[in-house]
């Protein structure tokens, strides 16, 4: 019974410590892709407590047309996921990532490498269909919480709803294709022959 106690009052210790933590998830993408192409957006997880990421819930959202497909890939560590698919229009429905970590239960006591902060959630497979243009791409934060944290053979979680979340965004350019580009420009020439 006083283990207990001890466990719950170490573990209220350290989501109280989370009060005054930063949590960030944010977007790695490349700047430009060609139009038709298909590209990976990685989603990164940080925060200023705890060493590993426990878990989470996110989605994201462009509003772009240009996109005509995006699926989810999670990052080898997290062992619990669920995705509610691409929505359309460039959203990808609720993401829900995590492992498992019981302190005190040999297996099942110490994260898995791959999730230490600063480190990959998971990843976006995006495919574009036809056009031109710039996809905005933001974050949404997740319930009851985006990103979770935990040190490393210590009880406790840190949570981001008890903490300052940043959800950074990325922006990608879409452009034609260099043989297009050409084409383009040859049939500039060619209308500019025929005016003559």
């Amino acid at each position: 019974m006083k283990n207990a106690i001890a466990l719950i009052a170490v573990a209220g210790m350290a989501t109280i410590a989370s009060a005054g933590a930063d949590f960030s998830l944010s977007i790695v993408a490349p700047t430009s892709v060609e139009v038709g192409a298909t590209f990976t957006v990685d989603v990164m997880g940080d925060a200023s407590v705890g060493t590993h990421m426990l878990g989470g819930a996110f989605s994201i959202s462009s509003g772009s047309a240009l996109i005509s497909n995006m699926t989810w890939s999670n990052a080898a560590w997290s062992s619990f996921n669920t995705s509610a698919g691409y929505s359309g229009n460039g959203d990808h429905g609720a993401v829900v990532f995590g492992q498992l970590v019981i302190f005190g239960i040999p297996g099942f006591d110490t994260p898995h490498a791959g999730s230490v902060l600063g480190s990959r959630i998971g990843s976006f497979q995006v495919t574009l269909g036809a056009g031109s243009g710039v996809i905005d791409f933001a974050l949404n934060g997740g319930s009851p919480f985006s990103l979770e944290t935990l040190t490393s053979g210590a009880a406790g979680t840190f949570q981001s709803s008890q903490g300052s979340l940043s959800l950074n965004g990325a922006s990608v350019i879409v452009t034609p294709a260099p043989s297009a580009m050409a084409l383009l420009g040859l049939g500039g020439i060619v209308a500019g022959r025929r005016r003559r």
